[in-house]
This record gives structure tokens, C-alpha cells and sequence, in this order.
């Protein structure tokens, strides 16, 4: 079946999570996505993580979730033989994408102009960290400094408590996201108008994106919005995290309708609060009057520890004009009839583990949707297949190959480790 990006060719060299990630999205649209990896390959193979027991040689899961489907050409890019292949690569491509610093692509002789001279059409998207431009534009950046910076980690946690982290990767697959729209809409452009060019984002800048509302609130108000533990601090009303009687979590925005509100607050065994002139209506309850919509909190809290979790998603059932949900954990994730049923998430091969549950593909398309292309590659796997097209006899293919193991032998004693061969 034809796929968006089918006929597409993108050479990756990216590590962690915002290159990847993009380039992840790419292959699962169709587009050959050929992983460039070191000879000893890229750190988050390797990478265990917590509470990891799965066989020895299994794929670190960083590597699973955004390289599953693509190609891995494994070479020495410091030599001449290994530089030259990865050239020859980006002669055959669509688009070229980096994480990598852009002065480190630049010494290796994989900046936008020589590369530009090379292929005219090709787009070349680089990301980073904090932005192409401004003082920090070449400083190294991990997912909990574009956080900080970003502002996020301001507005979470409990008011009078510390600024806390968000429990996911979340400025780096965001920057991945804002990556991978970027190389679409330059693929796009490049269709139209016939032009190749230089794309840039940074896990930084999608930060400030992801707060535009906010961001713009504070600009406005000229009043800077504070964190306040469960609850948004933007939001006035009664939406927010509570607990219930077996010390479960749900989560509630608001009743939609005065018959749903007096039936949460009767089952919650407190039916006094749906008569309160304050909050009888949907505006007072979401919070056009700050003092009211903060004090109705309070008792949300007491109705929902009125009832263990299941009885509350039990009674929510029959109500589907409140806005509610228990609060899931990743196990209630990776099992949720919702997220299968729409491809989120989906059966994925891992050698050596075979089939596990993992994230499908995001975006659906009626004509031409895109897939879950297969497992994760194993280093070098298909080196010998890329450089046989591209033109290299077998005895030149054996240099490189024998190069390619020499520096990855040097890198593992260099780090104190057996090398694997």
C-alpha cells in the first residue's frame, strides 16, 4: 500500500530523543529512514533504564520507540572511507536530519552549505537544543534543562512546595514533533516550489509553544501565573485532581449540565453543594468568580472520597455529560481498548523479547495511512545492502567494514568493556 512519504529516502544522524523521534515519525509515514550509527552504535541501544530484566542484548527502549522500522548503516564517520560513504548517502536522499551540533557538522564536512552544494533540492533540518541563534545556541541541552527554561516546571507542583518535572520526556518529544512538522512542511515546499532548505527547531522553543496560552496570559494580565499543585493555574474552577475513599486518583473538569452536577454531588453523598447559589450554574462552576470557583474545591474533595475509584467510574458511566477520568498509570496505558482501537498503541517486534505493546502512529490518514514498519534495526544490519547500492565493490566494502569494527573495538576498551566481537 502507498504511504504519505513512500519513495521518501532520509538520512538520520541524530541521537537521544528529538532526532529520532522525528525521524521515527518519518519511517512510520513511509519514508526509507536510514539511522547513520557509530561503529559502536548510539548510546541508547545500551540504554537499561529502571527496574529493566529483559534478556541481555535486548534494545534499550529509547531505541525501540524511535528507531523501530528504520535502516542502520553503521560506519566510521572520523574516516575518510566512512565519510565519504555517508556523502554518497546524502547524494540518494530527500532530506537530511541532525541533532547533533551544527559546528561538530560542520568539522565533519556534513554542514548545510557543502552538503547544499551536493544535492540542491535536499532539506536539511537540524535541531538543538535552544535555537539555531542567541548565546545559547551551540550549548548542549537535556530534556530537564528545556523544562527550566521553557518555563513549564514553573507552574508544576504544590503551591507552597518546589518547582517539580514533568514525568516524561516531554520537551524533547515535543521538540521531536515540532522537528518532524518542520521536515514535512519543507518536503512540501520543496514539491510546490521546487526549492531544497534549511529547517530548524529546538525542544526549547516547542516548550514555548506548548504554553502559548499561558504565556500569553501572563503577557497580558501583566501577572505571573503560579503553580498550584492539582490543579491549572489558569483555571479557577472546580477541574483538578482529587482522591478518592480507596486513595485512588481521578481527574474532573466540570458537570456540563445542572442534572449531572446534582447527580455527581447526590452520589458523592453531599447534595447540599449542587444547591449552593455559588455554583448552580456551568459559568460559576469553571470559574467566572475566582474566590467562589476556588472555594467549591474543597467540597469536590469531600464528595469524591465518598467512593472507592471503581464505584466513581462505575457511576460515571452513566454520565456522559461530566468531563472525568480516573487517572491511568502506564500499565492501564499500554492496555486501554481506546489507545489499540486507534493504533496508539500497537504489537511491536523485539528481538530477542519477540512481540511487546508499544506506541503506533499518531497521525491517521483515510487514503494513505502510515505503519508500524518492523523491529528495530541491529547495528550495522544494513550497511552492506546501502553501500552495494551506492556503488562500493565488495573488497571496498570489506575496508570499511574493517575500519569500521577497529574504531569500534578502540571505543569499547577505551570505556573499560569487552568489545561484543
Amino acid at each position: 500500500m502507498v504511504e504519505p512519504l513512500t519513495g521518501m529516502r532520509v538520512v538520520e544522524m541524530s541521537t537521544a530523543l528529538q532526532g529520532p523521534g522525528a525521524g521515527g515519525y518519518l519511517a512510520d509515514m513511509g519514508a526509507e529512514v536510514i539511522r547513520v550509527e557509530k561503529p559502536e552504535g548510539d548510546g541508547s541501544r545500551y540504554g537499561r533504564g529502571v527496574n529493566n530484566d529483559s534478556p541481555p542484548g535486548t534494545p534499550g527502549a529509547q531505541f525501540v520507540s524511535t528507531s523501530r522500522g528504520k535502516k542502520s548503516l553503521a560506519v566510521d564517520a572520523n574516516s575518510e572511507m566512512g565519510r565519504e560513504a555517508i556523502l554518497r548517502l546524502v547524494d540518494t536522499a530527500d532530506a537530511f536530519i541532525s541533532n547533533f551540533r551544527e559546528a561538530a557538522l560542520e568539522r565533519m564536512g556534513f554542514g548545510y552549505e557543502a552538503l547544499r552544494a551536493r544535492n540542491p533540492p535536499l532539506v536539511y533540518a537540524a535541531v538543538n537544543g535552544f535555537g539555531p541563534k542567541g548565546p545559547l545556541a551551540g550549548r548542549a541541552m537535556t530534556d530537564i534543562a528545556a523544562q527550566a527554561r521553557g518555563g513549564v516546571m514553573s507552574l508544576i507542583g504544590e503551591a507552597d512546595g518546589p518547582p517539580e518535572r514533568i514525568g516524561a520526556t516531554s520537551a524533547d518529544l515535543a521538540g521531536a514533533l515540532q522537528f518532524a512538522l518542520g521536515i514535512v512542511t519543507a518536503l512540501l515546499a520543496r514539491e510546490r516550489h521546487g526549492m531544497g532548505q534549511k529547517v530548524n527547531t529546538s525542544a526549547y522553543g516547542a516548550q514555548i509553544w506548548m504554553q502559548s496560552w499561558e504565556l500569553t496570559h501572563t503577557a497580558i494580565s501583566g501577572k505571573r501565573l503560579e503553580r498550584e499543585g492539582a490543579f491549572h493555574p489558569n483555571v479557577t474552577g472546580m477541574e483538578g485532581i482529587y482522591q478518592t475513599k480507596d486513595d485512588g486518583w481521578v481527574a474532573i473538569s466540570f458537570a456540563l449540565t445542572e442534572e449531572s452536577w446534582q447527580a455527581m454531588c447526590a452520589f458523592g453523598g453531599h447534595p447540599e453543594v449542587a444547591d449552593d447559589e455559588r455554583w448552580q450554574t456551568l459559568s460559576q462552576r469553571v470559574g467566572v468568580s475566582v474566590d467562589d470557583a476556588r472555594a467549591i474545591r474543597p467540597y469536590v474533595a469531600a464528595i469524591f472520597r465518598a467512593h472507592t475509584t471503581v464505584e466513581w467510574e462505575s457511576f460515571m458511566e452513566g454520565q456522559p455529560d461530566i468531563i472525568f477520568n480516573r487517572v491511568f498509570n502506564l500499565d492501564d496505558v499500554l492496555n486501554d481498548p481506546q489507545a489499540e482501537a486507534n493504533g496508539y498503541i500497537t504489537d511491536i517486534e523485539v528481538p530477542p523479547l519477540g512481540t511487546i505493546r508499544g506506541v503506533g502512529t499518531l497521525v491517521q490518514l483515510s487514503e494513505t495511512p502510515g505503519s508500524v514498519k518492523g523491529p528495530p534495526p541491529e547495528l550495522g544490519q544494513h550497511t552492506e545492502e546501502i553501500l552495494l547500492e551506492l556503488g562500493y565493490d565488495w573488497e571496498q566494502i570489506s575496508a570499511i567494514n574493517d575500519r569500521t569494527r577497529a574504531a569500534m573495538r578502540a571505543k569499547f576498551i577505551a570505556l573499560g568493556m569487552e568489545p561484543p566481537y
